[in-house]
């Protein structure tokens, strides 16, 4: 019982458990989900789908979450955001035109534009929550709001085009790499970050700024700087993600590029069990919960659902899930377990 209680109280315990149950009902409705087959070196099945369609969303998670802790908010702009970054690499790269086969201009060039103008849109929403103390999701509004608007004056109103092989590799898969170069985007996204957090104090500083900013503020942490750098580096990762999202379509499509993935990042962090309302955090956790949310999208899909009714189940069993991982329920069950020890302990007097 005490080897059970110590795995229960590990903290990515629900996040895991619930990726596996998840995984597990696809035992029952889809047998062959968990088939994977090789052709060309390279792996293809459900599974291999999940870690690939999830790439995109672990990348915003893993920023949502930073800026959570710090915060105490969500970022409700970073699908906008991905939306801008694509518009503004397909736009150097084509030189303005909607279609091209060829770079008008270097590739680094329109990688490094797109990602400075997503850093620049994460400068906008740090500035807003970190300097004029905006709540978060009203700061975030205003580039969720206007970010596909400023794709589609980027993008003159229409989908651009570049069809060079080169520009598809990073949303595609390389012969001799048998998964997927999102998936590899991604967790290099996700090791970079591990090492900042673990080499430097930034996680603490985080953590102690998200648990109560003023305290911090008093014995020398500068508070509003931690929170405006956070938001810089989800800015950053929506950027990655837009391009990686671009490049899957070898274009950039304004209306549907990062389209409500900023509800899915919230969801991932929600369900790693971390605090919306800022403090500790867990990073991994994030991630499996963005692993769980691809899963449960792919296990929709492959059950024949259609994908205007997806939302509806999804929303079910993240609330199912979200309610398992209360600490109100913990509570509640603690309180059970002593009440039914407590009876017990009268009868037997």
């Amino acid at each position: 019982m005490s080897k059970l209680k110590k795995i229960t109280q590990f903290r990515l315990f629900l996040p895991i458990l619930c990726l596996v149950l998840v995984l597990l009902v696809n035992l029952i409705t889809t047998p062959d989900f968990f088939a994977i087959s090789v052709r060309d070196g390279m792996l293809y099945g459900y599974i291999i789908d999940v870690i690939n369609r999830a790439s995109e969303l672990v990348i915003l998670a893993v920023g949502m979450t930073l800026m959570v802790a710090a915060s105490g908010g969500t970022d409700i702009s970073v699908g906008a955001v991905m939306a801008v970054a694509a518009a503004v690499v397909c736009n150097v790269l084509s030189g303005g035109q909607q279609s091209v086969t060829e770079y008008s201009n270097p590739y680094i060039l329109g990688i490094l534009a797109g990602i400075a103008v997503a850093a620049v849109c994460g400068c906008f929403n740090g500035f807003l929550v970190a300097k004029l103390k905006i709540q978060p999701m009203i700061a975030t509004l205003i580039l969720f709001t206007a970010g596909r608007g400023i794709a589609q004056l980027i993008t003159k109103g229409q989908i651009t085009y570049v069809r060079v092989d080169q520009y598809k590799v990073l949303g595609s898969s390389i012969k001799g790499l048998p998964l997927p170069v999102p998936f590899f985007v991604a967790m290099l996204v996700v090791i970079v970050t591990l090492l900042l957090l673990k080499r430097t104090a930034i996680g603490l500083y985080i953590e102690s700024v998200g648990i109560n900013s003023k305290a911090s503020r008093l014995v020398g942490l500068k508070s509003s700087k931690i929170i405006f750098l956070t938001y810089l580096f989800g800015g950053i990762l929506a950027g990655i993600a837009g391009l990686v999202a671009s490049s899957r379509i070898y274009s950039a499509d304004a209306n549907n590029i990062g389209l409500n993935m900023e509800l899915d990042a919230i969801l991932a962090v929600a369900l790693g069990g971390n605090s919306l309302g800022g403090g500790k955090f867990s990073l991994m956790g994030s991630v499996i919960g963005a692993y769980t949310i691809q899963a449960l999208t792919t296990t929709l899909y492959a059950m024949h659902v259609s994908s205007d009714q997806v939302p509806v189940y999804k929303a079910i069993v993240v609330v199912i899930i979200v309610s398992l991982q209360s600490p109100q329920l913990k509570k509640w069950v603690s309180k059970m377990k002593l009440n039914k020890k407590t009876v017990s302990g009268n009868e037997v007097a």
